[in-house]
C-alpha cells in the first residue's frame, strides 16, 4: 500500500466529491474511510481463495469415492502453490519441517547418502552417497534408483517419506531394493544404519586414524582441500586446516567440483579467509533493489600471496559458485575446470503456522564483485553471460567416462582400510543442510543446495559398486588399501598442478596423485 500526502489547503475553498467547501477533516475521513476500503478489499480477495481451498478441501473429503486425508490434502495444495513460483521455493510441512530443524545439528541416524524424488525425477534417484558412510562402503551410486525400501515400493512416494523410511537409530538394519545406473538389474542391499556427522572438508586421502591428509601424495608443496558443502562447520574446519598446514606448502588447490552449494554466510565467511579487502557478494531483491553487501574483513588465514587454484565444474553451483567468483573476481584464485551450473537465487526459511511449518521462498538474487549475475534464468543460452567460467587457458572439459573414472578412484582413496574407519557425510534430503541458523529465528538465508543439480552428482555415472554383504560387515575394507594410493588420470588436477608449478617452481610434467 502507497501512503498518499495531501495538501489540504488547497481543497479549502473548491468544490470536492459535488459538494462545496467541503472541510478539510470530512477531507481527512473521506481519504481514510478510502484507504480502509481499498486495504479490506484485497483482504476480501485473498480470503475468498483461501475460502475456495478450504470448501475444495471439504468438498473431496466429503464427496471422494475413497477416504482421504484433509491434512494431506492441504500440504499438497500448499506445495503445488509453492512450486510453480520457481525451482527452488517450496513448503515444508510439519512433519518435514521437524526433521528439517534436526539436520541443524549435523548429526542424525541415517545410511548416508543425498536423494531426489519426484517431480525432479521419476523415481526415488541417489544424487550422491557420502564419503564414508554406510550407503558409500556399501557401494551405492549417484544415479542408483531406490525401488523399494523395506519392502515398500518407492513409486509415488514422496521425499519426505522416503528419508523417514531410511533414517533410524545406529545400528538397525534398512533393506533397499535398488537399480543400478545402465543396468537392468536390480540388487538387494540390506545397510546398516550409522550416525551420520557432516564432514564438509576433505583432504586427498585418509591416514590410518581416520583423518584426512591435505597434501597431494607426490606434490608436498601443494595443499589439497575438498569442500562437499558450506555448513556451520565449515569454515573452522577450513580455517584449521589452513593454519595448521605444514609451512612447506606454497599453494593450495580448493576442489569444489560436484559441491551444490550451502549456507550463505559460510560461503561469505571462506570467502573471507582468502582476502582481507573489497566485497564478497551482494544481494538483491524485487526490482533489484540491494538487500545486503557483504565485504572481507582482515580475518585471512593464509599469506595473500599464495597461490590458490579453484576447482569448478558443471555441478558446482550456489554457494560454490560465490566462492569460485568472489576469488577469481579479486585475482585472489585461477579458476580450473568447467564452467559452473548457474544458480544465483537465495532461499529464505520463513516459519508458518508458529513455527510448526515453513516456507523456503525465493527472495533474491546475488551478484559477484564484477557486478555480473551469476544465475542461469530459463532459456539463457550458452553464449550468455552465467555461471563461473575457468579462466583463459584454464577450461579443461571431461568426458562422462572420464569423469565416472574420476569418481571411482576418488571413492577408492576415500575408504580406509581397517576398523577405525571414520563416516562422513550430511542429511539424506537435500533440504536439510541448507538452513542458517542466523537470527531472526523465523526467517533463516541459504543458498539452497537442494535443487541446484536437477541432474545432480552425474545421474548417468557407470561407477562400479563393491559386494554390498563385505562391505557392510567391514570384510571388504581392505580391498581398496592397494587401489588407495593409485594415480588418478584428473585432467582437471593436473592443470591445476600445472599451474601452480609455474607459479612456485617444480617439474611440470610431473603426474596428479
Amino acid at each position: 500500500m502507497h501512503l498518499v500526502t495531501v495538501d489540504l489547503s488547497k481543497f479549502q475553498s473548491r468544490h470536492f466529491l459535488g459538494n462545496p467547501a467541503l472541510p478539510a477533516r470530512n477531507l481527512v475521513i473521506v481519504l481514510l474511510t478510502a484507504i480502509v476500503a481499498l486495504a479490506c478489499n484485497q483482504k476480501v480477495q485473498r480470503y475468498r481463495y483461501a475460502n475456495t481451498i478450504t470448501e475444495a478441501v471439504t468438498t473431496i473429503e466429503q464427496r471422494y469415492v475413497e477416504p482421504v486425508d484433509p491434512r494431506r490434502l492441504f500440504e499438497d495444495a500448499m506445495s503445488g502453490m509453492v512450486q510453480r513460483l520457481d525451482p527452488y521455493s517450496s513448503y515444508i510441512s510439519a512433519d518435514r519441517y521437524q526433521q528439517f530443524q534436526e539436520s541443524l545439528n549435523q548429526e542424525f541416524g541415517g545410511i548416508g547418502i543425498m536423494v531426489e524424488g519426484p517431480p525432479r525425477v521419476p523415481r526415488m534417484t541417489v544424487a550422491t552417497p557420502l564419503v564414508g558412510t554406510p550407503a558409500y562402503r556399501a557401494g551405492m551410486v549417484a544415479g542408483d534408483i531406490i525401488l523399494e525400501i523395506d519392502g515398500q515400493s518407492t513409486e509415488g512416494m514422496s521425499l519426505e517419506d522416503a528419508v523417514k523410511l531410511m533414517r533410524g537409530e545406529k545400528g538397525s538394519p534398512v533393506n533397499l531394493l535398488v537399480q543400478h545406473p545402465g543396468s537392468e538389474e536390480t540388487q538387494a542391499m540390506t545397510i546398516l544404519r550409522d550416525t551420520i556427522p557432516v564432514e564438509s572438508v576433505l583432504g586427498d586421502r585418509r591416514r590410518p586414524d581416520g583423518s584426512w591428509e591435505y597434501v597431494l601424495e607426490d606434490e608436498p608443496s601443494i595443499g589439497y582441500i575438498r569442500i562437499t558443502t558450506f555448513g556451520e562447520r565449515t569454515v573452522s574446519e577450513l580455517r584449521d586446516v589452513l593454519q595448521a598446514a605444514d609451512p612447506t606448502i606454497k599453494a593450495w588447490i580448493l576442489d569444489m567440483r560436484g559441491n551444490a552449494g550451502g549456507l550463505l554466510h559460510s560461503a561469505v565467511e571462506t570467502c573471507d579467509l582468502f582476502i582481507d579487502d573489497g566485497t564478497i557478494v551482494s544481494t538483491r531483491g524485487r526490482g533489484g533493489r540491494i538487500q545486503q553487501e557483504f565485504f572481507a574483513t582482515t580475518d585471512m588465514a593464509i599469506d595473500p600471496s599464495t597461490p590458490v587454484v579453484v576447482l569448478s565444474d558443471r555441478f558446482s553451483a550456489s554457494a560454490a559458485e560465490i566462492v569460485a567468483a568472489c576469488l577469481q573476481d579479486h585475482n585472489r584464485a585461477v579458476v580450473v575446470g568447467e564452467r559452473s551450473f548457474g544458480k544465483g537465487t537465495v532461499q529464505n526459511i520463513l516459519e508458518l503456522d508458529r513455527g510448526r511449518s515453513a516456507l523456503k521462498l525465493t527472495t533474491a538474487r546475488y551478484w559477484r564483485p564484477s557486478g555480473q549475475n551469476i544465475h542461469r534464468v530459463e532459456g539463457a543460452s550458452e553464449d550468455d553471460e552465467w555461471g563461473v567460467r575457468p579462466n583463459e587457458g584454464m577450461e579443461v572439459k571431461l568426458e562422462e567416462e572420464e569423469y565416472t573414472q574420476v569418481r571411482i578412484q576418488r571413492r577408492e582413496r576415500d575408504l580406509m582400510s581397517g576398523a577405525e574407519q571414520s563416516t562422513t557425510g550430511e542429511p539424506d534430503a537435500r533440504d536439510s543442510s541448507d538452513i542458517d541458523k542466523s537470527p531472526p529465528e523465523n526467517e533463516r538465508t541459504t543458498t539452497d543446495p537442494e535443487s541446484s543439480q536437477p541432474n545432480s552428482e552425474d545421474m548417468n555415472s557407470k561407477d562400479v559398486v563393491t559386494e554390498t554383504e563385505n562391505a557392510e560387515a567391514g570384510g571388504n575394507e581392505d580391498a581398496s588399501s592397494e587401489t588407495a594410493t593409485q594415480p588418478i588420470e584428473d585432467r582437471q588436477l593436473q592443470r591445476a598442478i600445472q599451474y601452480l608449478h609455474e607459479r612456485i617452481g617444480g617439474d611440470v610434467d610431473r603426474q596428479a596423485a
